[in-house]
């Protein structure tokens, strides 16, 4: 059993202030000997989950707090000279109602009371105070800066309140920190919570993991606020003393007040927030009247969609993968998901907004396609539902959807009043302070000259997720300079301290969240230029269940928009662009590098592939290689667009071929074998079969075709055919094996 537990502690998501990793924080109470350790990060919430995951790992308890500042008026005041000062308190989750009402102070901070800090006030903390336990804070607590200032009876008056809200739950935080003001700060505190009866609870304000990190502390603080090392009137805590300290240390400390040290684990006691990860939380959509339950609007709209795309009357093999696909999704619980995507995507789609083919995974969906969220056959291109979605994926789907750039906003403004405002939110980011940039900071602050931090900057490679460690292993000359000049090795060493934490907040450039409660129930939100979006990160969202989806602004799509548009209008022709995607005319001009303008493939480096690739759509066509064999390919029978019987004879296709030369066909399906054979093919290459996939599929598959699988000889050619690697519907093979054929061929024989 713990002795002692810190209640008062600042992370790194104490932007340029805390100094503390979050995945080093319970690592250093699992050393310390202490079984709980809390999270009371300045105004924020940014870390809360990954400090909950990393506690967990360590079997340390975590406790989700927060140091809230409050608004000495209103929280809507906003008087420049008055209120842009504000008191600190400390408050912190007992359980999931708590964290609940603490998301929610947190968010209103930002979204009402926001003025240079997130501030609350005393009308919403009465709101919202169920759950929470609360300390008076620091030296800038409303009560320690009345009684600094000699105002004993407001001091008073501000403790018996918080204690009439908070009942048994509110403390009087004293510290012991090496700061001489807090040992006159304490004297009266002290006294104060005798006379009130209001219990005390030692904390020390940790900003940083040891004594040692003060230095790199203090640097930090003077990337935060622009100064140098040098400068006499820059912001600093006169201590080395704001660690995370050792429940003995704490203990003889305050060896006075021993239920000081006492009320700490009595207070870690009293907090059990759980979190629940994997379990998917999806918006309310409204279904049509007239359909008891959303698989049954989802199955008609797959119907109805299926005979659009595919005729009235669909094959088998179409029927059974739409049939396979809705019984995963229903089993699943993602009926809702795709009745959404769907939703939003229609909408766009009704208001003439262009929108992708689709992109992804996601592509790999017949039900996709069939009701618009794709545009993109899954079966005439043999992609597999099973990844986008199966049993055993345990993350969300998602669909990855374009939208042209200039009416992008639309869409989501769209999903905003679907859903109601309060249930959508944009998602932050975080920029952190890269390799480069960390020794740029810091030579700043230590006021080495311009050119040399410039000159040790650019001895880190140019690589993705290059570190100072890594860049010390490549780069000689630098390594060299920082074994053989202490100053160098003295800026590094910070500049390592201080590597990868946040530096500042930013915006996704795509992501928006939908929740199916007003969003600041889940996650607490912040505001960046008049910006609402969450204080979580998108991947955080993901493992907390939370619809996250891609609104992604696509310049491609208006350009293409914009094109067809002026042909249209000057020219009297309209254009459908996307009705065949197998055009030899656009391989030709990838082939030929001709790809600027195209999304994800204009890169010079992605020029140079397609250039090497030397890409060649073989549809019904002979191409000689090399002068030296034939390579046939054929357009399948069995897939969307043939049925118009445009497919050509295989002896149309080799009557002119010099037959001296072998000739080689591919066939998706291993139909024909005799008209191939007749029309002196060498090997018809093939797959589809599956070689049954599943029992008793394995064993009646050569009822229906000639060469099932393996190789057998027809007269002069050789039928192979592999079982591939794929599968169809079930996501299984049983009594097959999946293979990759490799074939040798001898030439000269």
């Amino acid at each position: 059993m713990s002795k002692f537990v810190h209640l008062h502690i600042h992370s790194e998501f104490s932007l340029l202030d805390g100094a503390n990793r979050i995945k080093d924080l319970p690592v250093r109470a699992k050393e310390l000997g202490m079984d709980a350790i809390a999270l009371t990060d300045h105004g924020v919430m940014y870390g809360a989950i990954d400090f909950y995951k990393a506690c967990k790992k360590e079997g340390i308890k975590p406790i989700i707090g927060c140091e809230v500042y409050v608004a000495l008026r209103s929280r809507f005041d906003k008087e420049p000279g008055v209120d842009n000062k504000y008191y600190h308190l400390i408050l912190l989750a007992k359980n999931n109602e708590g964290y609940k009402n603490l998301s929610k102070l947190v968010s209103l901070g930002f979204v009402d009371g926001y003025y240079y800090k997130p501030r609350i006030d005393r009308e919403i903390l009465e709101k919202y105070h169920e759950g929470l336990i609360c300390l008076s804070a620091c030296l800038a607590g409303e009560i320690n800066q009345n009684l600094l200032n000699g105002r004993e009876e407001e001091a008073e008056r501000v403790a018996l309140w918080h204690k009439e809200l908070f009942g048994e739950d509110y403390y009087i935080e004293i510290q012991n920190n090496g700061i001489q003001e807090q040992v006159l700060a304490n004297q009266k505190l002290i006294k104060l919570a005798r006379k009130l009866d209001i219990p005390i609870v030692a904390t020390n304000d940790a900003h940083y993991l040891k004594r040692e990190d003060a230095y790199n502390h203090e640097v930090l603080l003077c990337i935060q606020t622009g100064k140098r090392m040098s400068d006499q009137d820059r912001m600093r805590f006169d201590t080395d003393e704001l660690y995370v300290k050792s429940p003995e240390e704490m203990s003889e400390y305050f060896s006075n007040f021993p239920d000081a040290i006492e009320n700490t684990v009595k207070i870690a006691d009293k907090c059990n927030v759980e979190f629940e990860f994997g379990h998917t939380i999806l918006p309310n959509y409204d279904v049509p009247e007239g359909f008891e339950t959303h698989y049954d609007y989802l199955k008609k709209l797959c119907d109805d969609g299926l005979k659009e795309r595919y005729g009235e009357n669909p094959t088998k093999e179409i029927m059974e993968r739409a049939e396979y696909e809705l019984s995963v999704i229903k089993k699943m619980g993602y009926v809702d998901y795709y009745l959404i995507v769907w939703d939003f995507i229609h909408y766009a789609k009704s208001q003439g907004i262009p929108v992708g083919p689709g992109r992804g995974s996601g592509a790999g969906s017949i039900l996709a396609y069939s009701i618009g969220i794709t545009d993109i056959d899954p079966i005439k291109y043999g992609l597999l539902f099973e990844r986008f979605l199966n049993p055993e994926r345990i993350s969300m789907p998602d669909f990855d959807v374009d939208f042209c750039y200039e009416r992008r906003q639309e869409v989501i403004d769209y999903v905003a009043r679907k859903y109601g405002h309060d249930h959508v939110s944009q998602i932050i980011t975080f920029g952190t302070m890269s390799a480069r940039m960390v020794i740029r900071d810091v030579a700043r602050v230590l006021d080495v000259p311009y050119s040399e931090a410039d000159s040790l900057a650019k001895m880190i490679p140019n690589e993705i997720h290059i570190t100072i460690k890594k860049a010390l292993e490549q780069n000689i000359e630098l390594k060299q300079r920082y074994e053989n000049e202490p100053d160098i090795k003295n800026l590094l060493d910070i500049a390592m301290g201080l590597e990868g934490m946040p530096r500042q907040t930013s915006t996704h450039a795509c992501g928006i969240v939908i929740t199916k409660d007003p969003v600041d129930t889940y996650v607490p939100l912040y505001v960046r230029d008049n910006q609402i979006s969450t204080q979580y990160i998108m991947t955080t969202l993901e493992e907390l269940g939370l619809l996250k989806m891609d609104f992604l602004g696509l310049r491609t799509l208006t350009v293409i928009q914009d094109t067809i548009n002026l042909v249209e209008k000057n020219r009297g022709i309209k254009v459908e662009y996307d009705k065949d995607m197998a055009d030899p005319k656009v391989y030709k001009l990838w082939q030929d590098g001709n790809t600027s303008g195209v999304f994800q493939f204009e890169s010079q480096g992605m020029t140079n592939f397609m250039k090497e690739c030397n890409i060649k759509l073989i549809n019904d066509e002979s191409v000689l290689i090399n002068d030296e064999f034939y390579l046939v390919g054929r357009r399948d029978t069995d897939k969307p667009g043939t049925e118009d019987g445009t497919r050509a004879e295989i002896s149309e296709l080799t009557k002119d071929l010099d037959k001296t030369k072998p000739i080689f066909v591919l066939s998706h399906e291993p139909d024909e074998l005799q008209k191939t054979a007749d029309a002196g093919a060498d090997i018809d290459f093939s797959g589809h079969t599956h070689d049954g996939q599943l029992f008793p599929g394995n064993l009646t598959i050569g009822l229906f075709w000639e060469n099932p699988c393996g190789m057998i000889k027809k007269d002069n050619m050789y039928s192979i055919v592999t079982s591939g690697v794929g599968v169809y519907g079930t996501f299984m093979r049983v009594g097959t094996d999946a293979e990759i054929c490799s074939v040798d061929i001898d030439f000269a024989g």
